[in-house]
C-alpha cells in the first residue's frame, strides 16, 4: 500500500486530468449504453444479432479512425488538439440518442459518437506515454483505466437511478447523459498541457508508410497479435446486460451488471498496473485470460442473480488485469516518435476482432441461445492461454538477445 500511495504522488498531473477526462465522458457513454440494447430490443424491436452487429461495428469504427488519428499525432507531433477534437465531437452527437426514433438514427448516432472516440483514443494513450516517466508507465496506464472506469460503473448507476424517477423513460435519461459529456471536454482544454516534443526525437514524415511501420519492431507486432487473439476470446458488454435480462432482471436494473463489472474493473486495474511495473508482464495476461475463462463458465450456467453477479464481477477482474497492461506493452515497444501510430494499429487491430467477436456473439445467441455464446468464448479463452505459450518463449528469446 505504501508503494502504491507514492506511485500516486508521483504520478504527473497530466495522467490524472486525463483520467478525470475519461471518467466524465464514460459516465456520459455508459448511461447510454447501459440502456442502449434493452432500449433497440424491447422498444425499437431489434433482434439480438443486430444488436450485436451495430456493437461491432461501432467499436471497429473507433479501431479503424484510431489507425489515422494516431499517425495523424505522430506527424504533427501534437496530440492534445485531436484528443480534444475527438472528445468534443462525441459531446455534441450526445443528443441525437434521445432524438433518435429508429434504428437507423441510433447507428449513425453510435458511428459518429465512434468516430469521435476513434480520434481521440490513439493521441490520448500516446500523451499518457509521454507524460508519464518509464518507471511509472504500468501504473499510469493503470491509473487512467481506473479513472475510466469509475466512469463505467457510474454511469450505469445514474441510469439506474433516473430510470427508477423517471418511471423507466429511456430519453429523458439519455438527455441526462449529455451534461458529463460536455464537462469532459472542459476538463480537457483547460487542465490537460501537453508536454514539449523533445528534439532529438525524429521527425516522422508519413507515419503509415512501409517502412515507418517496419521501424515499430517485431516485439511490438508480436504485442499485437496476443492482443488480437485475446479480444477474439471475448465480446461486447452489450451481452453482459443481456444475459442478466434472460434471466429476468427487469430493464430498470439490468444495467446493474455493468456496474458490477466496472467496479471490478476500476479496482483492480490500477494494482495491475503498479504490479506490472515489477513483474513480468505476460503472466498477468494469461492470469487475465484464465479470469475470464471462468467468467463465461459461470454466467453460461447462471441460473440467479447471486451467479450472475460473480461471473460479471470475474469478468470485470480480467479486463482490470489486462486493458492497462496491453496499453503499458504498445508503449514500452513502440519508439517514442511512432507512439500515435502504435497505439492506432493496435486499436485497428484488436477493434477488427471485437466486430467479429460480437457477431459471432450475436449469432450463437439466436440460434442456441445465451448458454452457448458463453460456452464458446470460455472455450475460445481456454485456446489462447495455451496459444500464449509460445509467444511467452519467444518473448524470452527476444529478450535475452
Amino acid at each position: 500500500m505504501a508503494i502504491e500511495a507514492m506511485s500516486r504522488r508521483t504520478i504527473p498531473a497530466g495522467v490524472w486530468a486525463l483520467g478525470f477526462v475519461s471518467m466524465l465522458m464514460d459516465i456520459s457513454s455508459e448511461m447510454i449504453h447501459a440502456l442502449l440494447p434493452l432500449y433497440m430490443v424491447t422498444v425499437l424491436g431489434t433482434s439480438t444479432l443486430v444488436v450485436g452487429v451495430i456493437e461491432g461495428i461501432a467499436e471497429a469504427t473507433a479501431s479503424i479512425t484510431k489507425v489515422f488519428s494516431g499517425a495523424l499525432s505522430d506527424w504533427l507531433g501534437k496530440r492534445k488538439f485531436l484528443a480534444v477534437l475527438g472528445y468534443g465531437l462525441a459531446a455534441l452527437t450526445k443528443p441525437i440518442f434521445p432524438l433518435a426514433t429508429s434504428v437507423e438514427w441510433l447507428v449513425g448516432a453510435r458511428f459518429i459518437d465512434r468516430v469521435g472516440k476513434g480520434i481521440r483514443g490513439a493521441p490520448r494513450d500516446a500523451l499518457v506515454a509521454d507524460l508519464a516517466p518509464p518507471h511509472l508507465r504500468g501504473a499510469s496506464f493503470g491509473l487512467r483505466q481506473s479513472l475510466d472506469t469509475v466512469g463505467a460503473f457510474t454511469g450505469p448507476l445514474l441510469a439506474i437511478g433516473l430510470m427508477w424517477l423517471t418511471a423507466d423513460h429511456f430519453q429523458a435519461v439519455f438527455w441526462f447523459a449529455v451534461i458529463p459529456a460536455f464537462l469532459s471536454v472542459g476538463v480537457l482544454v483547460v487542465w490537460v498541457k501537453e508536454p514539449e516534443r523533445p528534439k532529438e526525437l525524429r521527425r516522422v514524415r508519413m507515419p503509415l508508410r512501409r517502412d515507418e511501420l517496419r521501424r515499430l519492431g517485431s516485439a511490438y507486432w508480436w504485442v499485437v497479435a496476443v492482443a488480437a487473439v485475446f479480444t477474439l476470446a471475448r465480446f461486447s458488454e452489450a451481452f453482459l446486460i443481456l444475459r442478466a435480462q434472460s434471466i429476468g432482471l427487469s430493464p430498470a436494473l439490468a444495467p446493474v451488471v455493468l456496474v458490477i463489472m466496472s467496479f471490478a474493473y476500476a479496482l483492480s486495474a490500477y494494482p495491475a498496473g503498479v504490479l506490472s511495473d515489477r513483474l513480468n508482464r505476460l503472466p498477468l495476461l494469461v492470469l487475465g485470460l484464465v479470469l475470464l475463462v471462468l467468467a463465461d463458465l459461470v454466467l453460461a450456467f447462471t441460473t440467479g442473480i447471486v451467479t450472475l453477479g460473480i461471473g460479471v464481477a470475474l469478468w470485470g477482474l480480467h479486463m482490470g488485469l489486462t486493458q492497462g497492461l496491453l496499453a503499458t506493452l504498445i508503449a514500452d515497444a513502440a519508439p517514442a516518435e511512432l507512439r500515435g501510430t502504435a497505439f492506432g494499429m493496435f486499436n485497428l487491430v484488436t477493434g477488427i476482432a471485437l466486430l467479429l467477436a460480437s457477431i459471432i456473439a450475436g449469432a450463437l445467441w439466436d440460434i442456441a441461445g445465451p448458454q452457448a455464446t458463453f460456452v464458446a468464448a470460455a472455450a475460445f479463452s481456454f485456446l489462447t492461454i495455451v496459444g500464449l505459450v509460445p509467444v511467452r518463449s519467444r518473448l524470452r528469446r527476444r529478450d535475452r538477445a
